[in-house]
């Protein structure tokens, strides 16, 4: 296993054909998503068996883009493989508590299985689509990054005056960009857009996570919990 997920020199994988190289990306994306999303659930039941209090936001926030930030300047290292546990196991931490919240009201663990069923099912479908396609959807960056800094600042708006609204909003806005950008960056390793494997695999774990926290708030709004 350490071979396959060694991280190959630029040299090295402009040197390999395009189809093998993207396997191999995607093969190496699909099994470092994989044990990182073991360790972040590991990392959530350990907070809720720790019964560890609700996290400030504030300080989710700056661990994570602290986490984010290293593991981009130590993208072509072994140590950016350390800050891709960083960051799961870090988001999986914040969620705990989240989910020990959901699960001591009635009906509460049903939306959190509800929302991972769907989370789980948008991820196959959204990837299956790029894999099977293999349809080139690049032409939807630029439109993904505005809405993304769009919808993250919306999302800090409506965190920082209390507006219930548009932070339902702002999780609608969320499930779509987030279900887009695994089609994105899955079609991008096909198309070999993407050759650096802890960076797709970060971008896939976070848009799994948005995508699980916004169905998350969505499932418990319309069950009148939230």
């Amino acid at each position: 296993m350490r071979e396959e997920l060694h991280y190959a020199s630029p040299t090295a994988e402009v040197a390999a054909p395009r189809g093998e190289m993207a396997a191999r990306v995607l093969r190496n994306t699909y099994m470092l998503l994989g044990i990182s999303l073991a360790f972040s659930a590991g990392m959530a039941w350990f907070a809720m068996s720790a019964n560890i209090g609700y996290v400030n936001p504030w300080l989710t926030l700056g661990v994570y883009f602290g986490a984010l930030i290293f593991t981009n300047i130590f993208r072509n290292s072994a140590l950016g493989i350390l800050g891709v546990f960083a960051i799961t196991g870090w988001l999986g931490f914040t969620t705990g508590p989240i989910i020990s919240m959901f699960a001591s009201v009635q009906g509460g663990m049903e939306i959190v299985t509800l929302a991972l069923g769907a989370t789980a099912t948008i991820f196959v479908a959204m990837s299956a689509i790029a894999l099977f396609s293999r349809k080139d959807f690049s032409f939807l960056t630029n439109f993904l990054m505005i809405g993304i800094l769009v919808a993250f600042l919306c999302g800090l708006g409506a965190m920082i005056f209390d507006m219930p609204a548009l932070s339902l909003a702002v999780s609608g806005a969320f499930v779509l960009l987030s279900s887009l950008l695994i089609m994105w960056q899955t079609s991008a390793i096909v198309h070999g857009g993407e050759t650096n494997y802890i960076m797709a695999t970060v971008t896939l774990f976070v848009s799994l996570y948005n995508l699980f926290m916004s169905l998350l708030h969505i499932l418990s709004a319309l069950s009148g919990d939230d």
